[in-house]
C-alpha cells in the first residue's frame, strides 16, 4: 500500500479532509495528540511570581462539549478509514478530554488494548493548592478491529526494560532542555511531546518500514522519531508555522540504513510448527493421559487422534482452551502435563521442543 501513499511528508491543511483523501487501509499506526479542550481560566504563577504559560491557543478552543465531541467523531472516523485492518491507534489526552474520546472510540468499533499512564517526572506545579497536582496524561491504545492480528513487540519492550515485563505506567520527563523548540526564547509549541514518549509508542507497536501517521503533527515529534527508527511517517498540520518548524526539524534527522537489523525489535524466536498429535506419535504423551489447564483444577483427557475430551466435548488444545477462557487461546502456552520423573506439572511446550530431536 505504501506505493499508493505519499509517505515521509507533511500534508498542510485540515486533518479530516486530508485523511478522507488518503487511500483506505494504507496506514499501520496512528498516533494522535488532539486538542485537549482545556478551557483554562485565570492566570497561574510559580512561587517566584513568574507566569506559567498555559495552552490557550485558538486550536484548543471549542464552544461546547458537543462541538468537541463532533470534532472527535470526525477525525477518529477519518483515521479509521486510513488504518489497515490490522492497524492500531494511539491517542493521548488528560482528564479534560480523554474520557470523551474513549467513549467515541469505542462507539466507532475500536477495541481498546491498553490505557497507559504517562507519569510526568517534572510536571507543572499546582500553586493554588485547591486540588491535586496534575502530573500525568493518559494514552489509549486501540485496534481498529477486535481480534485482528496487530503488532506488539512484547519481547522488545521487555528487553528495553531490563528484561522485565513492561507495565502500563511510564515515568518520563516532559519535553524540556535542548529538545524543546523555542523561538526567541519562547516555546515554539505549547504542547510539544517528548521524543522518549514517541520512541516507546513506535518501538512497541510498529516494525521497520511501517507507516506511522500523526493527524495533529505540531512540531513533528512523531516524524522525527519515526525517521530515526526506520519507519515511514505522514504528518498532517493546518498551521503553516508549525509545518515549517516540523519540516526543518525532520530534515536534520539522518535516516538509518534499512538493510540492518539494528532497528528491528527483539522478538522471541517462533516455535516450530508441530501438530499436537506428534507428541503421541513420538511417545511423549499417551492416549488417556490427563492434561491440566494452567493452574486450575480443569483436567482434559487426551484422545488417540490428538483431540482433548473435556466434559463430553472434543476439540483441539486451542479450542478447549478457548472454551475455558472465553477468549482466543494458544493451547501450547496453557496446557500442562505431569512429569513422571519430578512429579511436577510442566508446560507441554517443552515436549514440542523434544519432539524435534
Amino acid at each position: 500500500m505504501t506505493s499508493q501513499l505519499a509517505v515521509d511528508r507533511i500534508f498542510a491543511g485540515d486533518c479530516v479532509d486530508i485523511l478522507r483523501g488518503l487511500p483506505a487501509g494504507s496506514v499501520d499506526v496512528v498516533f494522535a495528540d488532539p486538542p485537549y479542550n482545556l478551557q483554562l481560566q485565570g492566570d497561574l504563577y510559580r512561587p517566584n511570581m513568574s507566569r506559567v504559560i498555559p495552552v490557550d491557543d485558538p486550536w484548543d478552543q471549542f464552544a461546547t462539549p458537543q462541538d468537541y465531541d463532533s470534532f472527535t467523531h470526525q477525525w477518529l472516523t477519518a483515521c479509521q478509514h486510513v488504518l489497515k485492518e490490522t492497524g492500531t491507534l494511539w491517542v493521548i489526552g488528560s482528564y479534560h478530554n480523554i474520557y470523551r474520546v474513549g467513549r467515541i472510540l469505542m462507539d466507532l468499533g475500536f477495541w481498546i488494548l491498553n490505557d497507559i499512564v504517562w507519569v510526568k517526572l517534572n510536571p507543572t506545579p499546582n500553586m493554588k493548592g485547591t486540588r491535586f497536582t496534575n502530573s500525568h496524561d493518559i494514552l489509549l491504545w486501540a485496534q481498529k478491529r477486535r481480534g485482528a492480528r496487530y503488532t506488539f513487540n512484547y519481547h522488545g519492550m521487555k528487553m528495553g526494560n531490563d528484561d522485565r515485563q513492561m507495565r502500563s505506567v511510564w515515568e518520563l520527563p516532559v519535553c524540556s532542555g535542548r529538545e524543546r523548540l523555542t523561538i526567541n526564547g519562547a516555546k515554539a509549541h505549547t504542547a510539544q511531546k517528548p521524543e522518549a514518549l514517541l520512541w516507546r509508542v513506535i518501538t512497541s507497536s510498529t516494525n521497520p518500514g511501517d507507516v506511522v501517521l500523526d493527524p495533529f503533527f505540531g512540531t513533528g515529534t512523531t516524524g522525527a522519531v519515526a525517521k530515526k527508527l526506520g519507519r515511514h511517517w505522514i504528518g498532517i498540520e493546518r498551521d503553516p508555522h508549525y509545518v515549517s518548524l516540523a519540516q526543518s526539524r525532520i530534515d536534520t534527522v539522518s535516516p538509518p540504513s534499512m538493510d540492518t537489523p539494528i532497528y528491528t525489535p527483539s522478538n522471541k524466536p517462533k516455535p516450530p510448527r508441530v501438530p499436537f498429535v506428534r507428541l503421541l506419535e513420538t511417545g511423549l504423551l499417551e492416549p488417556g493421559q490427563n492434561l491440566r489447564f494452567q493452574k486450575s483444577q480443569h483436567m482434559a483427557t487426551i484422545a488417540a487422534d490428538g483431540a482433548l475430551i473435556f466434559q463430553g466435548k472434543r476439540g483441539s488444545i486451542h479450542q478447549i482452551g478457548t472454551m475455558l477462557t472465553g477468549a482466543p487461546c494458544n493451547g501450547w502456552e496453557h496446557w500442562y502435563f505431569r512429569d513422571e520423573g519430578s512429579g511436577r506439572w510442566e508446560s507441554i511446550n517443552v515436549l514440542r521442543d523434544r519432539s524435534q530431536l
